[in-house]
């Protein structure tokens, strides 16, 4: 069966509306932990010149790289010229983990969660972008992850924000061995340098029915290890009839991810009562969750500006980033 408002077609946001340049220009998101080649608190973009940090070698391109970067030690173990690139001292990598996920495809205010969520990557995309930053993106399907390759630029921000958009909407039902857990894993296994990292999901685990915020839903453990070397932003996208239910008579309750339906009659006032007291519980078991994972926690709904709200939230986060961010005991910064 297809979803009751209807399986989305196309994107609900337009790629000129994503992020209103004019509201963001006098707002940069803050930079409390210390990453790879940056100053802790301190963000200034990039020094003139080459990097003096040192990245990974690759193979010597002749015409396009000087002689002078050769590294003569792992050219001689692999028999071939390789060069070693630098990395520039202030530069900051940004990733962004976007769950496409079939319950991401639900929305009632005219704008769906999915399309809600690329609109935030491309919003903290221009609050953390200087010259010579870059800006990377994971899209999680339920079978597979697509990357797409970090690079500098307004052009290439807005070129990925397209790919995000034109990615093909997956179905409901459709299924696969990805879970939000393993996405964030692999976010943290392959992307080794660390920098700024964005999650934008509902956090909704299939299946998963618990209520109990001192129950650990199954992605907190591997969000709390990309905490660890990395500065991470959850953004956990919310439908204003996932929270307040409507009294409309019978309406059909299902989950696009699993088999789960059922009929409810939200004119009794009581059901709805408690149906809203479920759903608050387990917005508020995410809510602890992500605290107790040491990552900051931004809330958009799709009937609400989100440029709004991640504006109040940047203003408000310099507050508390530092205390928030702060690493385990015995880790260092």
């Amino acid at each position: 069966m297809s979803s009751v408002v209807g399986e989305p077609t196309v994107p609900t946001i337009p790629l000129n509306k994503l992020a209103p340049e004019a509201a963001l220009r006098r707002l940069e998101l803050a930079i409390v932990r210390r990453l790879e080649g940056f100053l802790q608190g301190d963000h200034l973009g990039l020094l003139p010149g080459p990097g003096s940090e040192s990245n990974d070698a690759r193979p010597y391109r002749a015409g396009e790289d000087d002689v002078r970067r050769i590294d003569w030690a792992v050219t001689a173990r692999t028999t071939e010229a390789h060069v070693r690139d630098t990395v520039a001292d202030r530069e900051l990598e940004v990733w962004a983990l976007l769950d496409v996920t079939p319950s991401m495809n639900w929305g009632t205010e005219g704008v769906t969660k999915r399309d809600l969520g690329i609109a935030a990557v491309a919003t903290i995309g221009f609050l953390s972008q200087k010259m010579g930053d870059r800006f990377g993106g994971l899209v999680m399907r339920p079978d597979e992850m697509r990357r797409l390759p970090a690079r500098s630029g307004r052009s290439a921000l807005y070129g990925l924000l397209r790919r995000m958009l034109t990615e093909p909407i997956v179905p409901d039902h459709e299924t696969g061995s990805l879970s939000l857990a393993a996405g964030i894993e692999e976010l943290a296994r392959t992307q080794r340098r660390r920098g700024l990292r964005v999650v934008v999901s509902d956090f909704l685990t299939p299946g998963d029915h618990e209520l109990d915020p001192n129950v650990e839903p199954e992605w907190e453990r591997a969000m709390r290890r990309l905490s660890v070397r990395n500065q991470v932003l959850a953004v956990e996208v919310v439908d204003r009839r996932e929270i307040e239910f409507p009294d409309v008579g019978d309406m059909l309750i299902r989950d696009p991810e699993t088999d789960f339906e059922r009929y409810v009659n939200t004119a009794d006032e009581a059901t709805r009562q408690r149906m809203d007291a479920a759903a608050a519980a387990q917005r508020e078991r995410i809510r602890i969750a992500l605290r107790r994972a040491g990552v900051g926690h931004i809330q958009l709904r799709t009937d609400r500006d989100w440029v709004q709200d991640i504006a109040r939230f940047v203003l408000a986060y310099r507050r508390v980033a530092s205390m928030l961010h702060a690493p385990p005991q015995g880790v260092s910064r």
